[in-house]
């Protein structure tokens, strides 16, 4: 346990003790309060019976940003190699002359 912290981080009303790296508590501790205002933004805008469901909701409005940012990556990334493609076949025109 050398060197990590016990901490506790609250999500929809209830406390989860955690053994975390100095390093991970800040994004820890940001990351509960984004949950929480999720949560209370969910239970406002629709009718939710139950803590699951909204968590539920929460759950997937976070993975569906990190695939997104990953399809975006991925399509960036094709952009990137295909502009390099075009560069490199300039440079071999031009070298050629």
């Amino acid at each position: 346990m050398d060197g990590k912290l016990r901490i506790k981080i609250s999500i929809a009303d209830r406390v989860y003790p955690l053994t975390v790296e100095p390093v991970q508590e800040e994004g820890l501790r940001s990351a509960s309060k984004k949950i929480d205002a999720m949560i209370k933004q969910f239970e406002e805008s629709y009718a939710v019976r139950d803590k699951q469901d909204v968590l539920a909701m929460c759950a997937l409005q976070f993975a569906s940003q990190v695939e997104q940012k990953q399809i975006d990556n991925a399509i960036d990334g094709e952009e990137t190699i295909e502009r390099i493609k075009r560069l490199n076949l300039l440079l071999d025109q031009y070298l050629e002359n």
